[in-house]
């Protein structure tokens, strides 16, 4: 086999890739909510729709839970695959403690990257869950948040395995990760927020959410209102990652193609 192939932990049948495609779908509209639903649809409180936020996270944790379920009983994914997904999660549950919260900085989104990048989009998705989700537990972080962060960050880990190829390890690979990291960062933070927006600062103000507004000009407010809120956080997770890319990239990309190939992963 080519020092430069492609390898992926979990396997991608055409019944997966529908799986993973729905799942992603299905997480988007989750995000997008508050652009989307009619506000005469609301069921519960007319003002803020607030009974509709808990039946879309559940859904959301459910579509999850399903995907990992399918994925990882795949009679193609081997143990290996398992104890390197069991492994990778534990490492980004112990250190994402070490920035969350602290002025938007993000520890565990290099991780997410890099991990997503080596053994491919399947296990990527699989990780960035499941890293949340480990996280959540040991920090007693679990809420209603939970779902839409284990979600997000699925995303990121999905999107690094479907990156452009690239000569593994040179510069211009670490570069593309880079710059995937920080635009992954203010999508992830873009998308969380848009999702609670109609709950922070309240229906009919001048910062929050217009049920009588169009998609767009929601929209329009949304992303005005954010910039001006959540830069700060969204920068800093955003150089956060690309620090850590940059600089434990390189080696961290060797140490998990070399256990890759002794794993006997599956070829792309």
């Amino acid at each position: 086999m080519s020092g430069a192939a492609r390898l992926r932990a979990v396997p991608l049948a055409w019944r997966s890739r529908l799986t993973l495609a729905a799942a992603a779908a299905i997480g988007l509209l989750a995000f997008l909510w508050p652009l989307l639903v009619d506000p005469a649809s609301w069921i519960g409180d007319d003002r803020t729709g607030a009974s509709v936020a808990p039946v879309v996270m559940g859904a959301v944790l459910l579509v999850v839970a399903v995907l990992v379920l399918v994925e990882l009983s795949g009679r193609t994914v081997r143990t290996t695959t398992l104890a390197m997904l069991g492994v990778l999660a534990a490492i980004g549950a112990i250190i994402r403690p070490l920035g969350a919260g602290i002025g938007g900085f993000e520890t565990v989104f290099f991780l997410l990257v890099l991990g997503g990048r080596a053994f491919g989009a399947g296990f990527g998705y699989l990780l960035g869950a499941l890293t949340i989700f480990a996280s959540a537990l040991v920090t007693a972080g679990v809420g209603p948040w939970l779902p839409y962060q284990m979600m997000g960050a699925a995303f990121v880990g999905l999107g690094a395995g479907l990156l452009p190829h690239t000569r593994p390890g040179s510069r211009a690979e670490i570069g593309l990760l880079c710059a995937y990291g920080a635009v992954a960062a203010f999508v992830y933070g873009y998308l969380l927020d848009l999702a609670f927006w109609p709950f922070v600062f309240g229906a009919g103000t001048s910062a929050g959410f217009d049920p009588g507004a169009g998609v767009l000009a929601n929209l329009h407010r949304f992303v005005v209102v954010n910039t001006v809120t959540s830069l700060g956080w969204n920068l800093g997770r955003a150089i956060t990652t690309v620090v850590l890319v940059a600089v434990l990239g390189p080696g961290l990309l060797r140490v998990l193609r070399r256990a890759t190939r002794r794993a006997v992963f599956t070829p792309v």
